[in-house]
């Protein structure tokens, strides 16, 4: 079963919290950090991507980004910016975007539940950015970085969470500039704590990484590396858990800077043997169904309808991402590892088909590939089967606000 518990939360003077909320680490680059915390010194960016307080020229993960990071997150505290909350507590992070509301617990869970598998996978991690983390955590002390976790649906818990709302006042209530609404409620009372931590002791047998696999790995991987002087703290990592009817996966596209020697009409016959292809024009394919895709190619769109016999049956090999990677991106392309081959880049969904059709028009790269979704359950079937999906396969939305709630490990 779960091992979850209450955490002593670093985090904003309610004043300062729109301020300080800075959307993940991981989906800025240095470049539009940079411009994003432009004018704001209390952006969490200062902390979490601290490259931006420094010349341009220097490498990002050198030990001075890390220092920075430890000495802007020093900075903040004594500038009262953040503060440590004096109980350990639960949180309630409801997001709404678009009209549509998730709601979930922030709290930290066990690094042992992690490497016992207890806390499931579904993807391979690379060990760059593995580290990258490491450094990042081990410099500052903090895991600033929410692994954001689903679990199957415990009506008891459900109801617990939706009474706390509905009764108590939000510690935070802000929305952002991207008009995603972010609520946080404080759960302090010692009962509804305890409940909390049972629910999931007896009622939730295993957890999902729904995004956050290399947050998660990075943590275990602190631990083990502090050995005997790890903290308590460093047994946990700070997680934000949510039901799984709540959760909403987008596409997650692809993009290639070249047709690995075909010319463009050559490349379309090849196409032919596992897809039945259609030119669209101009108008972007957006899939409306399993196993068909959307491709856009010298200023045209194309819809890609997968052949029967081009993909399995199984859990990974029916995924729209196996089937290109199997027909498209591997047999045709040579891209055998999409994880590290630099001729291959991912999109996420909230970027939109826009971005593909730039992508391909600035000349950077060649071709594009939009994908249906997968499905919480394609996910849920994978990580229980103890597979792994290809890399890059889901992308969730809205994305949870990074400085609002942190982890410290040194107690």
């Amino acid at each position: 079963m779960s091992i979850i518990k209450p955490f002593k939360a670093l985090r904003p003077q309610v004043q300062l919290s729109k301020q300080v909320a800075s959307r993940p680490y991981d989906v800025l680059n240095s470049k539009e950090a940079k411009v994003e915390a432009q004018g704001n010194p209390n952006s969490f960016l200062h902390i979490t991507k601290s490259e931006i307080d420094l010349p341009e020229t220097i490498d990002t993960h050198s030990a001075v980004v890390y220092e920075k990071a430890k000495e802007n997150l020093t900075a903040f505290i004594k500038r009262d910016i953040l503060f440590r909350e004096s109980k350990e507590c639960y949180y309630v992070y409801r997001l709404i975007m678009n009209g549509r509301s998730q709601t979930g617990l922030v709290c930290v869970s066990s690094v042992d539940d992690y490497e016992n598998n207890i806390i499931k996978k579904h993807e391979f991690t690379r060990p760059e950015k593995e580290q990258d983390r490491i450094n990042h955590i081990k410099t500052t002390g903090a895991q600033t970085g929410n692994v954001f976790l689903a679990y199957k649906n415990v009506e008891e818990l459900d109801a617990l969470i939706e009474k706390w709302m509905s009764t108590k006042n939000p510690v935070y209530d802000f929305t952002a500039d991207d008009a995603i609404q972010h609520t946080i409620w404080l759960i302090n009372d010692s009962k509804s704590i305890d409940a909390i931590t049972e629910i999931f002791s007896v009622k939730v047998p295993a957890t999902y990484i729904a995004d956050g696999h290399h947050r998660a790995a990075s943590a275990a991987k602190v631990r083990q590396s502090l050995g005997k002087e790890a903290t308590n703290g460093a047994n946990y990592f700070l997680t934000t858990l949510f039901p799984s009817s709540q959760l909403y996966i987008m596409d997650y596209n692809r993009v290639v800077k070249d047709l690995n020697g075909y010319s463009e009409q050559d490349f379309l016959n090849a196409l032919n043997e596992s897809f039945e292809v259609t030119l669209v024009g101009e108008e972007p394919v957006k899939p409306s169904q399993l196993h068909e895709f959307g491709m856009y190619l010298n200023g045209n769109w194309y819809k890609l309808i997968a052949k029967s016999g081009t993909y399995g049956t199984d859990p990974i090999g029916v995924l729209d991402v196996t089937i290109l990677q199997n027909n498209v991106l591997s047999k045709l392309l040579n891209i055998q590892d999409p994880r590290t081959d630099t001729r291959i880049d991912f999109v996420g969904g909230i970027r939109g088909l826009q971005e593909l059709s730039n992508r391909v028009d600035s000349k950077e790269m060649i071709v594009a590939f939009s994908l249906y979704p997968v499905s919480i359950g394609q996910l849920f079937d994978i990580a229980d089967s103890g597979n792994v999906m290809p890399p890059k396969s889901t992308w969730f939305e809205p994305k949870l606000r990074d400085g609002l709630l942190t982890h410290l490990i040194d107690e």
